[in-house]
Formats: structure tokens, C-alpha cells, sequence
């Protein structure tokens, strides 16, 4: 994607916890308690990973994105597709990605990666939705 700046990846940490995991300092309850809209989005806004899940080693693991930013307005909050961010990014001036990892299978869960995207203008907006005339009360 173009124009990423400000990237965050939190590999240290997930290997860190992961560690924590193995050592038993973490409960598998702690570490697999993605919630069931987390998962449903995962499941229709993810990508699908290529490497198994560190947790329950199945096959079953996605990337999926949410989009923050007080431009978006109330698209802000949600997961979004690749193709959308690619969209967007040509819209709004400067918006955050968090990227999580998430196992469809035990419910494994990390941040990923976080980067701020935009055209990096200020002003850009997406267009203003069409308005409709309003019905006057009185005859």
C-alpha cells in the first residue's frame, strides 16, 4: 500500500508473549479470547496467512484490518478488506491500520502491525454523500 508511514511491528512482542505461553506463565484461555465479532471479521474482511497458528498449529489464521481516524467518521471502528484500504487511501487525508492476527480455529489473537495511510493532505475528503431535499411540514 502506498504512502504507509509511522509503522509499527510488534513481532517483539508477540514472540514474547508467545514465550510467556510455553514457559506457562500465560493461560491458553489469556492468550485465544478473540471475541466472536474479532473472528467474524476475520473470517469476511481477512486475509488468509500462510503459517499455522503458534497456539493450536492448524492452518486456519487470518490478517484482518481496522481502520481508525476522525475523518472516517462512521467507517471508523470497522475491519476493512485490502481493496477498500487501497480505496481509501486515496480519499482521506491520514487514517491508522491495525492489523491483527487472529486463528479461526482457537481464537488466537495479536496486533500484528499498525501504520498511518493517507494522502497525507490536509482538506481530502471523500465526497459528501448527495443530501435530499427535505418535505416541508406545511402544505
Amino acid at each position: 500500500m502506498r504512502n504507509q508511514r509511522q509503522i509499527v511491528d510488534y513481532a517483539l512482542r508477540r514472540r514474547a508473549l508467545l514465550a510467556r505461553w510455553r514457559a506457562g506463565h500465560v493461560s491458553t484461555d489469556d492468550i485465544c479470547d478473540a471475541n466472536p465479532y474479532l473472528t467474524r471479521a476475520a473470517r469476511f474482511h481477512g486475509e488468509s496467512v500462510e503459517h499455522p497458528c503458534p497456539v493450536c498449529a492448524k492452518q486456519r489464521m487470518a490478517l484482518v484490518a481496522w481502520v481508525f481516524g476522525d475523518e472516517l467518521k462512521h467507517v471508523s471502528g470497522s475491519a476493512r478488506k485490502p481493496d477498500e484500504l487501497e480505496r481509501m487511501a486515496d480519499l482521506f487525508a491520514e487514517f491508522t491500520v491495525y492489523v491483527v492476527e487472529v486463528c479461526l480455529a482457537c481464537r488466537w489473537n495479536h496486533l500484528a502491525l499498525s501504520y498511518v495511510v493517507g494522502t497525507g493532505e490536509p482538506g481530502t475528503r471523500a465526497p459528501a454523500p448527495r443530501s435530499r431535499p427535505r418535505k416541508s411540514a406545511t402544505p
